[in-house]
Parts: structure tokens; sequence; C-alpha cells
């Protein structure tokens, strides 16, 4: 994965004794979790868990990982305090031992992996998904870099190339039945650092 720099940038935020991004779900992630029967769901880049707990509070098998061995840390904490567990796990996905297949679903919230990797990524999580399961996407698109200009509270990568276009989704993920793929604006109000108007990929698609 990227260099140190990368995972650097992230223990520095998760250290904060405050949940960056707050302790309450994506709503988008929300309202799509209500239509599923619970499963096996799995949450790349998780950070501080605030997806992951949610899913295992309403009766998801709930897998996580990420780069940033603080943001588990805070994860950890926040499944405790709801007295659930979630399997979170530190490192490269590569590295990670997930099984073509194994999951129901698989939950990509504002997981903005570095430009050069982010495609092989989707590809490999393309092949832990099972036939039949779901991928629900929500991350900032490649307009969104407009609304940082007016306002940087609003949070995001700021190189366009770590951000996501409708087109790249398609390609990223073929053989899917779409559920809903859409460029849309949002307010977001998550925490210290996504606040404000953006521009968002979302999708859902069903692995045919």
């Amino acid at each position: 994965m990227e260099n140190n720099t990368w995972l650097q940038k992230w223990d520095e935020r998760y250290t904060n004794e405050e949940f960056v991004y707050g302790t309450d779900p994506n709503l988008y992630l929300q309202a799509q979790l209500k239509q599923l029967k619970p499963g096996s769901i799995l949450f790349p880049a998780d950070g501080e868990g605030r997806n992951s707990v949610y899913a295992a509070l309403q009766g998801w098998e709930s897998s996580a990982f990420d780069i940033s061995t603080e943001g588990q840390k805070k994860a950890l904490q926040l499944a405790e305090q709801h007295r659930i567990s979630i399997d979170y796990q530190v490192g490269e996905l590569s590295t990670l031992g997930y099984r073509e297949e194994q999951f129901d679903a698989i939950a990509l919230i504002y997981a903005h992996f570095p430009a050069e990797i982010k495609s092989s990524i989707h590809r490999m999580l393309n092949a832990y998904l099972r036939k039949g399961g779901f991928i629900i996407f929500e991350a900032f698109s490649k307009n969104h870099l407009d609304y940082i200009a007016r306002n940087p509270n609003v949070g995001g990568p700021k190189d366009i190339e770590s951000l996501f276009s409708i087109d790249e989704i398609k390609a990223d993920f073929p053989g899917y039945d779409i559920v809903e793929l859409t460029e849309t604006e949002i307010e977001l109000k998550e925490g210290l650092f996504h606040n404000g108007t953006g521009s968002v990929i979302r999708f859902v698609g069903r692995k045919q």
C-alpha cells in the first residue's frame, strides 16, 4: 500500500480522543441496510468503526479492515461500549485472508484508497462477495473538488485521481445488476471532518 506518509496521516487523525467522523453511521448505509436481510458484511477502510458497529447492532456478522491501528483501537472501543463484537483487522487487503465469496455485502463508505491502487482493491473485493451479494458505495465524486474549494470543512481527497466517477464504478464493478448508480449533491454532518455540501457517487449493485 501507499508509503508511511499515508499511514501516518490516518494514525494521527484517529489518535484524537473525539471520534473524528462521529459515532453515528453513514445515512446512506443506514438506509440501504434496512432493505437487506442481515448476513455477513465487510467494511473496507472502516476507520473508527462507526459503520461496522452499526451493522453489528442490526444483526449483521460485521468484519472490517483499515491500515490504522489507531482506528482499530477506537472501533473496538466503540463496539465494547455497545456490547457487540466486530472482526476488525489491520493491514493491506491482500494479506488479510478473506475468502472468495465470503460476504453477503460489502460496504465502501468513503473508502478513498490511494489512486494507484483503488481499482485493484475493488477487483479484489469483488472476489470476496458471493453471487447475489450487494455492494453499497458512497464516496466523493470528481466534481467534489469544486465543493472543497468553497468549503474545506466538507473534507475529502484533494487530488482528482482519488475521487470517483460513474464510469469508474461501472468499470471497477462489471457484472452487477445496478440497483442505483448516481452522482448527487448531499449535506454532510459527520464528526469533525465531513461538514457541508458535497458531491458524491452512490452505488448499490447486486453481483450476478
